[in-house]
């Protein structure tokens, strides 16, 4: 099992042994509880349940929800994510994930929520170029024609136009993690990630 829920912390840069300079971006990596295991057999997939997070007040838990670690007999833990079983392990519920379970130069994909833009124009949406600003033109950042009267005399679905951006959920594959340090719970990814500082994300090893 390759996967772990973590806290974006930010964005820095370091510095490899030959001297090349790496932007990084630091993710508390748990640690993370086993709060539930599925199998095939009572629910049709394999997979594990991890909890990260702790909630401190009992008050902030909803009944529904406490019955979920109540069963596990452990305090309940703010988010949950479920991960694939890739490789048969001695899994029980209570153990913790920590960032050791991963190593330097491990391929990832990592999932996360992008940032809300809120309401945006086609040309910070889609990139749309724009019209002129000058000889009198009105055009400026409008959108321009979407559609067209004689065929088909409709808007085609998924036309480029204004609306809300970001807020949506988003993987970026193929990252490398340059450094882990388990001591700290830190996991340095190669380049950027979706998702605002203090966001969770999703780590998963590919392969």
């Amino acid at each position: 099992m390759k996967g772990i829920l973590g806290k974006k912390i930010g964005m820095t840069h370091i510095f490899t042994e030959k001297g090349v300079l790496v932007p990084v971006t630091v993710v508390e990596a748990g640690p993370c509880r086993i709060v539930q295991i599925k199998n095939t057999e009572k629910d049709g997939y394999e997979s594990v349940k991890l909890g990260f997070i702790e909630i401190t007040k009992e008050k902030n838990v909803t009944k529904p929800y406490a019955g979920i670690f109540k069963k596990a007999d452990m305090p309940a833990y703010r988010f949950l994510r479920e991960f694939d079983i890739r490789d048969k392990q001695d899994l029980k519920v209570g153990d913790f994930v920590k960032a050791d379970l991963f190593a330097k130069g491990d391929r990832v994909a990592v999932s996360g929520i992008s940032k809300g833009k809120g309401f945006q124009g086609v040309m910070k949406r889609h990139h749309f170029k724009g019209g002129p600003d000058t000889h009198g033109s009105m055009f400026n950042r409008a959108p321009g024609s979407i559609g067209a009267s004689s065929f088909p005399s409709r808007v085609w679905r998924g036309q480029r136009m204004a609306g809300h951006m970001g807020n949506r959920r988003n993987t970026v594959k193929n990252l490398t993690i340059v450094d882990v340090m388990p001591e700290q719970n830190l996991i340095l990814i190669k380049g950027a990630l979706p998702g605002a500082k203090d966001s969770i994300v999703e780590i998963r090893k590919e392969g």
